[in-house]
């Protein structure tokens, strides 16, 4: 998982912006017709957090290994284990870990295995019990996932250090032969250390120094992105603790020179990247999914997820199968796998199924203990372009739930980072997720242990998943209004978040242009926060038979006329404030919107984007220096967001304009960013 990084907003925090007003325009919410707060306690009762552990320890005892035939271990487990707890249809299957396969645009990494592993200081001597800084065998995240191998007999290096000032000319210095200390994650900087040359690199990164005997895994080793791929070089990676950087760095000030030995038993090859998938099934061919990945060295991360989904769905089948829950119309999919290599796999291979999917939640998240601050669940939402009634849903069960544990809880707008990239409208599964953070931040590190995991919120969080997939899984029309309602009260406090900077930007305008310039972005800011909300409540037409759909469209029709006199209210508001605005600074003629337009605008309008693939680019498949400057787009928020718009009828200056209403100003080349991925096969133009 790639860690968050955020400040999240507590949902009591949130509610304060829904002014007075919004009752005027919120009717009162019928109750849930399956009685959701019921189906909660039901869940809650029959969790067994003590097998949920077991499932965690029992992955993580496997996992924490990290090589491709222990994935095929966790995989042999979990396949045993979705029987153990009456999933049906079990399947264990696999990418093909072949280093040249593509699912989506993301290059499959080669097997990996490693049996020995050893790093140790042979100049200065130094006493034996300092002497190795690395064993595999004692401390797995000691080696770097993917390290090269050495000769049998190991090889002698001298170690360089350099400082993060050294880094931006890393490329450009020669270290043939030796390993190179790094204080930032070397993976970011593979490229750069086989153009030097270097023998491989010594990891003192961490992302909490405070661990001082911690190691950070090195997941990442690929030249040109992340898993390992036929192209990339066999360095060796290791990593070692802060305390033990601390040690090298005053042998290397005071001696100045330092000689390592490295033995590393390792090996490429063509296999498979293991997952595996259950279901409950369902009376009809629909489904729901909860996904999340196995196969990283932590107990938190995500050991904890995918035991936090086994329990899950053994406490829904116990309750069907006991005659307290009826059978769910649509099917409840379990599925685990590689982050995002597993996932992307799964989808290409399974059209049908994917299809007939309706909804998601992702569980990629620790189970950390009640007792740390930073260990409150929060929720993702999906991105704009996939707006759906699952994101009022999340935030509903939310409530309800941990209102009775008395834990507080999180929203946060969407994220890349992990297999939420469902929501990719060229896929089209709303996917909700959620995480916690882990307290003592122990994200891809060494102490990243069994012991830190908490059973309660192991119990939190599968309860929370049971009763999103359950609930889901069993609504038809009278489910989808309620959560059409839901989804209504939500978008009137997501228009008002919308309009609230407008009005504070208002008191610091200075003239007649900046304040038509204000008037044109309320005016682009209200019909863009309409058009998703209405986007939302429509969403739940997906849970509605065929036959139906026209029927309960109507229904609908209210509240989007409500949702549009709304934003036509705020929009109203805004326009008061300028004119006062305008008053103070003394015009006398009415403010007129100003539309800004540039060059680069007038270009764009002339480009439509079609996309190839599903998911989103990494560009793994080309040398980093060949990039042009432009990002890779496995995870960067700007160029993801605007992929994700490109529908093929819009015009690049139209996802301009959606994604920067969506993440805000920015000047990022969006039209040289496409026309780069044009030229290199990643997409094509309809017109320019």
């Amino acid at each position: 998982m790639i860690r968050p990084v955020h400040t999240p907003m507590s949902h009591a925090s949130t509610a304060c912006i829904v002014f007075s007003v919004l009752v005027l325009f919120t009717p009162d919410v019928t109750p849930a017709p399956t009685r959701l707060a019921q189906l909660i306690q039901a869940i809650h009762l029959e969790i067994q957090p003590e097998q949920a552990m077991s499932f965690m320890q029992q992955v993580y005892s496997t996992d924490r290994w990290f090589t491709f035939p222990k994935f095929q271990e966790t995989a042999e487990y979990l396949k045993q284990s979705m029987k153990g707890i009456g999933l049906e249809d079990v399947e264990l299957s696999g990418a093909p870990a072949d280093g040249s396969s593509q699912f989506g645009f993301w290059t499959m990494p080669l097997a990996w295995d490693v049996k020995s592993a050893r790093l140790e200081i042979v100049d200065p001597p130094v006493r034996s019990d300092i002497a190795t800084l690395t064993d595999y065998q004692k401390i797995p995240a000691s080696l770097g996932m993917w390290s090269g191998a050495t000769p049998p007999e190991g090889v002698m290096a001298e170690v360089v250090s350099l400082s993060d000032a050294d880094l931006p000319r890393l490329g450009e210095m020669h270290l043939t032969g030796k390993l190179v200390l790094l204080s930032q994650n070397p993976a970011g900087f593979k490229w750069a250390l086989v153009k030097s040359g270097a023998l491989g690199a010594i990891n003192t990164f961490s992302e909490n120094p405070s661990l001082e005997n911690g190691r950070q895994w090195i997941n990442a080793w690929g030249d040109q992105g992340w898993g390992f791929t036929k192209g990339s070089t066999p360095l060796l990676s290791f990593s070692i603790s802060p305390r033990e950087a601390t040690m090298v760095r005053k042998l290397l000030a005071d001696r100045g020179v330092l000689r390592v030995k490295a033995i590393v038993d390792s090996r490429y090859y063509s296999g498979v990247y293991p997952y595996v998938t259950g279901v409950i099934r369902g009376t009809g061919p629909e489904e729901v999914w909860t996904l999340g990945h196995s196969f990283e060295q932590g107990a938190q991360d995500n050991a904890t997820g995918v035991a936090a989904m086994l329990e899950s769905l053994a406490t829904v089948n116990r309750l069907i199968l006991s005659g307290k829950l009826p059978r769910p119309k649509r099917g409840i999919r379990l599925l685990t796998m590689g982050e995002l290599y597993g996932s992307m796999h799964y989808l290409e291979t399974h059209p049908d199924r994917i299809r007939r999917t309706v909804a998601a939640l992702c569980m990629d998240t620790p189970a950390a203990s009640y007792d740390l601050a930073g260990t409150e669940y929060t929720f993702y939402m999906n991105p704009h372009t996939a707006k759906s009634y699952t994101d009022a849903f999340i935030l509903r069960i939310a409530q309800e739930y941990f209102s009775q544990v008395h834990r507080p809880w999180h929203e946060h707008e969407a994220m890349s980072g992990t297999d939420t990239y469902l929501s990719d409208p060229m896929i089209n599964i709303p996917t909700v997720w959620a995480y916690s953070g882990s307290g003592v931040e122990t994200h891809h590190n060494s102490e990243d242990t069994p012991d830190r995991a908490d059973p309660r919120s192991l119990r939190d969080v599968a309860t929370v998943n049971a009763a999103y997939l359950y609930y889901l899984a069993n609504a038809s029309e009278p489910e989808a209004i309620w959560l059409a309602e839901l989804s209504q009260t939500r978008g009137y406090e997501q228009i008002l978040k919308s309009a609230a900077p407008l009005l504070e930007r208002v008191a610091a305008a200075g003239d007649a242009q900046d304040l038509g310039r204000l008037l044109q972005d309320a005016a682009d800011h209200m019909t863009y926060s309409v058009g998703r909300e209405t986007q939302t409540v429509l969403s739940v037409l997906r849970l509605v038979s065929e036959s139906k759909q026209k029927e309960v469209a109507e229904s609908l029709a209210p509240m989007i006329e409500s949702l549009r006199r709304f934003g036509e209210e705020q929009t109203g508001r805004v326009r008061r404030a300028i004119d006062r605005r305008g008053r103070e600074l003394g015009l006398h003629a009415p403010v007129k919107p100003i539309a800004v337009t540039d060059v680069l605008e007038k270009q764009a309008s002339r480009i439509v984007v079609s996309r190839k693939r599903f998911g989103t680019l990494p560009l793994d498949d080309m040398p980093t220096d060949q990039r042009e400057g432009y990002p890779s787009g496995a995870w960067e928020s700007i160029p993801t967001t605007a992929l994700y718009w490109c529908d093929g009828h819009r015009s690049l200056s139209e996802v301009i304009q959606l994604t920067r209403m969506e993440l805000g100003p920015t000047d990022f080349d969006f039209v040289g960013y496409f026309r780069f991925l044009r030229k290199h096969g990643y997409v094509e133009f309809l017109s320019e």
